[in-house]
Order: C-alpha cells, then sequence, then structure tokens
C-alpha cells in the first residue's frame, strides 16, 4: 500500500508535500472520485469535480477533459484515486497525480467542508 507520507514518489502517487508544491506552481484541477454520499460527508474546499470511479461515471467524464492540463485525485485512502490516475495516464493525460486520501489531506492542513 502506497504511504501517503512517504518523500519519494513513482510519478503518479505523490505525497502530501509533494501536491502542496505542485498546487503552488500549477494549480490544476482537484477531483474526488469518491462516491456523492462519501463527497457529501466532507470533501476538500478546492475540489473542481467529484466523478464516481466506481460507477463508471469516471471514466465516461474523461473526453471532456483536456490532455494537456494537470489533474490531482484523491479518494477516502488513496487506492480508488490511484486507480483513476492509471486510467488517465493510460488515456494519454500526462499529469495526472493520485493525492492520496480525503482525511489525510485534511488533516494535513487542506481546508474541507
Amino acid at each position: 500500500m502506497f504511504n501517503m507520507f512517504t518523500k519519494q514518489s513513482n510519478g503518479i502517487d505523490i505525497s502530501i508535500d509533494e501536491f502542496k508544491e505542485k498546487y503552488a506552481e500549477d494549480q490544476g484541477i482537484v477531483i474526488d472520485v469518491r462516491t456523492q454520499e462519501e463527497y457529501e460527508e466532507g470533501h476538500l474546499v478546492k475540489t473542481d469535480k467529484q466523478l464516481d470511479l466506481m460507477n463508471g461515471e469516471f471514466e465516461e467524464s474523461l473526453g471532456e477533459f483536456e490532455k494537456d492540463k494537470t489533474y490531482y485525485l484523491y479518494c477516502r485512502t488513496g487506492n480508488r484515486s490511484g486507480q483513476a490516475a492509471r486510467i488517465m495516464k493510460s488515456q494519454g493525460f500526462e499529469n495526472v497525480y493520485n493525492i492520496g486520501g480525503f482525511k489525510d489531506l485534511a488533516n494535513a492542513g487542506f481546508e474541507a467542508e
């Protein structure tokens, strides 16, 4: 399992510190790939879209995204967002990052609602 507090990334799964650095340079598009119910229970204020990976909504929406933009994906633990990031990479998206789990991000100081 990917540890969100590790310092090294594999290019897709990045640490919270790496996310902070990258987001400061390129705000990109933040996507929550959890269910609508999970999203409504709490999400990052900076979330641009909520697209459920498990019900097919995420993959159905990929055609609407520009491949040259930067995307930051998160879910509950980092597992689904990792899967979603790899799907995007396989479809030619270059700058796609799994930023991990919602609670870890909120605990690290990212504003949640």
